[in-house]
């Protein structure tokens, strides 16, 4: 797969399974012009379609390239909580915000472009997830939902039965691993926001600071990930900690932000988070 990844997309490191597969793409290796370019994964953003189209079947030949055909399901993020699972058959373009597998041969995809992109994993290698985590779908559960599926898998894959069994239904054995998204020092927000984390729990108010004047926020929405996956018992956290290598706004050579060039040019780009089952 290295030959046929670029350089600087995102390969997680955490100790996942050996068949456990993951990317998350960036601005490089595709055919889109400007201000798209190069590798945009939107197709409603405004760019031509056939560039589109070709990103996304190099896409899928990067997935593919360690041997068995791989599908990376195209879903409409929504800023909702459902998840849905991928099957071999499964059609392209569902509104939601986070699937889950246990098939070989597709791979659970997200877009974002400022939010947060999450992938999960069992250690047993047996289910895979991914989640999109702008900040209303971050508040409104969507990572809790998708946790849900792992919920009766146990160390050798195997649902269980849920009475006598509540290490099956604690999250313990989960890996998560998060993924670029807008910086703790870019993203302003209203205090509407700050409320509605605090409304569940209040120690989320210790990541916003005042900014500004009007009551304006900075939030670290990857902090506030993190939070909630330990607050279901989630501690195997990889990835995104918050730092200026990861923030979509910071790093405009690398990623695509949608606050950042959207009022610069009208939308902007899309980039791919990935997690597949290998043989």
């Amino acid at each position: 797969m290295a030959q046929a990844v670029p350089h600087d997309w995102l390969r997680p490191d955490w100790p996942a399974p050996a068949q456990v597969r993951a990317l998350c793409t960036t601005r490089s290796g595709g055919v889109s012009a400007p201000p798209f370019d190069s590798f945009n994964l939107g197709r409603y953003v405004g760019d031509a379609p056939s560039a589109v189209q070709s990103n996304w079947a190099m896409l899928q030949r990067s997935l593919s390239s360690g041997g068995r055909p791989v599908r990376p399901v195209y879903l409409r993020q929504v800023h909702g909580t459902a998840v849905l699972p991928l099957h071999a058959d499964t059609p392209e373009g569902a509104g939601v915000d986070a699937c889950t597998t246990q098939a070989r041969g597709i791979a659970c995809t997200v877009m974002a472009a400022d939010c947060l992109p999450v992938l999960f994993t069992n250690r047993a290698g047996t289910r895979v997830a991914a989640a999109h985590a702008g900040w209303r779908g971050l508040a409104a559960g969507v990572l809790e939902q998708t946790l849900r599926c792992f919920a009766n898998e146990t160390q050798d894959g195997k649902a269980q039965p849920a009475i006598n069994n509540e290490a099956a239904k604690s999250p313990g054995e989960v890996l998560a691993w998060l993924g670029p998204c807008i910086g703790p020092l870019a993203f302003e927000v209203g205090p509407e926001v700050r409320d509605a984390f605090c409304a569940q729990d209040p120690q989320s108010a210790r990541h916003f600071t005042p900014h500004g004047s009007g009551g304006k926020l900075l939030a670290d929405l990857a902090a506030l990930a993190r939070q909630r996956l330990r607050a279901r018992g989630v501690t195997a956290l990889y990835g995104n900690d918050g730092s200026p290598a990861w923030c979509t706004v910071g790093n405009p050579l690398r990623f695509f932000s949608h606050r950042r060039d959207t009022p610069l040019f009208g939308s902007s780009g899309r980039m791919a988070a990935c997690i597949w089952l290998a043989d």
